[in-house]
């Protein structure tokens, strides 16, 4: 298929423009924008001078991408949105590019974006993450690969979310939430493995265990996070298994702290 651009799209001849590019009526491309091969945009979108788009994405009507950020400490300096191979965007997604000189908001690839998510300046979103509708991340977020967010659900800033992770709909993310867990209630907290995701992601029933057994000396016993950790740490045979280890590290970097589990509601 050879590019195919509406008359009525407003393309700027400093943007660059892949091949095999379909672009719908009323979009507009601002100049410095970069969409790749194969990318389908609809109608009435805006692709702007931040945006730098992987191959075969598709953004839907209405969908804005790579604008200024929401942030009184941008000062337009040159910063970018950059969206991965095949990602989706669905309809009335915004999109914000990053802030600082050289700032960048990053989705990885093969992500499904429904309509009216919002992803703030310099969040970094990993590959196959799936945001339901009006999910919104705030500033400098990040998600580990295969993250799923339910609808209306607001992450707040600075927050991270492990690999694997699934959070519901219709709640609040003060937190971080550590990799391969299920977060749930409200307040959020803890509700287990998401282990139905990872056996349909292939992990092995010792993977399985090991993890259950980690995250209950976390959630389940009598010690404080660190302790939590610490005990972890000294048994070699679940230090042995590389997804405990990155529960381990996620869990020690955290600056925010990490969800509560189900003994902290009254």
């Amino acid at each position: 298929m050879s590019t195919l651009i509406d008359s009525r799209a407003v393309i700027s001849p400093k943007a660059q423009i892949g091949k095999d590019v379909s672009i719908g009526p009323f979009t507009i491309v601002e100049e410095g924008a970069v969409v790749s091969d194969g990318c389908r945009i609809g109608s009435n979108a805006l692709i702007a001078s931040g945006a730098r788009l992987g191959k075969n994405c598709k953004i839907h009507h209405g969908a804005v991408v790579g604008h200024e950020p929401q942030d009184l400490k941008y000062a337009g300096e040159p910063t970018t949105c950059e969206i991965g191979d095949r990602t989706v965007i669905r309809e009335y997604a915004t999109l914000h590019r990053g802030t600082g000189e050289g700032g960048r908001t990053v989705i990885g690839t093969d992500a499904l974006l429904m309509g009216y998510v919002h992803i703030a300046h310099d969040c970094v979103v990993g590959n196959h993450v799936i945001l339901s509708n009006a999910a919104m991340l705030a500033g400098h977020c990040e998600l580990g690969d295969y993250v799923v967010i339910g609808g209306i659900t607001p992450v707040h800033q600075f927050v991270r979310v492990g690999e694997h992770s699934m959070i519901g709909g219709g709640l609040r993310v003060p937190k971080d939430v550590p990799p391969y867990i299920l977060a749930g209630h409200e307040p959020l907290i803890f509700q287990g493995l998401n282990s139905v995701g990872l056996r349909r992601r292939g992990f092995g029933p010792e993977t399985l265990a090991a993890l259950e057994r980690a995250y209950s000396i976390i959630y389940k016993s009598s010690y404080n996070v660190s302790q939590a950790v610490e005990k972890i740490m000294a048994d070699e045979s679940l230090m042995n298994v590389p997804e405990v280890q990155r529960v381990v590290d996620f869990t020690k970097k955290s600056s925010r702290g990490i969800l509560a589990g189900p003994r902290f509601l009254k």
